[in-house]
């Protein structure tokens, strides 16, 4: 049985959520995670949960049903809740829980207010260069993750070729160490002890990396056994090429 009614996977694009959200979905037992609270007004949340209700209603009115209907998607069918939390989600998401909760001290209170008792996972990429990398290469072309077998899974604009710019990499550069660091604080402040995981370890043992959460989420590690990851690495010589310029380049500054 499981120890917890959800989990919140907090992290940062690039750092292999998609991998981690879709293995976990695989299993069958532990719900279907995905980003229900993106960043934009709370009409796209209805949208995306697929709720027709009168948008000019109390807000309050609306959170309760956007909340209520994600926590029976993110189930899944299953006893268990699965959020991604991409960092710049996270204050809008905060901010409307509060409005849901306005009593209620924290953020964690009001998380397991609505969710239930919940195992929070921070899920990070130790290098910060190859994530900025990835994160400007795919703005360039358009494709966000591929399949194992080459096929694209999510593409969000026409194809171009990329162009070495760094700027761009310095900017996701800093803003990804930016993110780490208010996730870090966050937990800090809300007394949370979060399951960590990186890209680095998630990649190298994608199911050895699943077992250790369903494991901490009290569920039978045996459930990951059959689950074939399902993306694969876009990563590739212009990815090597930008990381070692931009290492080459900004060596001796502040940020490296």
């Amino acid at each position: 049985m499981a120890k917890f009614q959800s989990y919140v996977i907090c992290t940062s694009p690039r750092s292999g959520s998609t991998l981690l959200c879709n293995m976990l979905t695989a299993t069958g037992v532990a719900g279907k995670p995905k980003s229900y609270f993106h960043h934009g007004p709370i009409t796209d949340w209805l949208s995306y949960l697929n709720l027709d209700i009168n948008p000019s209603l109390p807000e309050s009115d609306l959170l309760a049903a956007i909340f209520e209907a994600a926590f029976e998607t993110g189930r899944d069918g299953t006893d268990l809740f699965g959020l991604r939390l991409q960092r710049h989600s996270f204050d809008l998401f905060v901010e409307k829980l509060a409005v849901l909760y306005p009593v209620l001290a924290s953020d964690r209170q009001r998380i397991e207010a609505t969710f239930g008792n919940t195992l929070f996972i921070h899920l990070t990429r130790l290098d910060k260069v190859q994530q900025a990398v990835s994160y400007v290469k795919a703005q360039q072309t358009g494709l966000w993750h591929r399949a194992p077998d080459g096929t694209e899974l999510e593409r969000l604009s026409a194809p171009r070729d990329p162009i070495y710019d760094a700027a761009e990499i310095l900017a996701r550069y800093d803003e990804f160490n930016r993110y780490d660091r208010a996730w870090q604080s966050w937990f800090d402040m809300q007394g949370i002890q979060p399951l960590p995981i990186t890209y680095e370890a998630l990649c190298a043992d994608p199911i050895g990396s699943l077992k250790d959460v369903l494991g901490q989420l009290g569920l039978d590690g045996e459930a990951a056994s059959s689950v074939v990851p399902g993306t694969a690495k876009l990563a590739d010589g212009i990815n090597q090429s930008w990381e070692t310029r931009f290492r080459m380049e900004h060596l001796h500054s502040d940020h490296l």
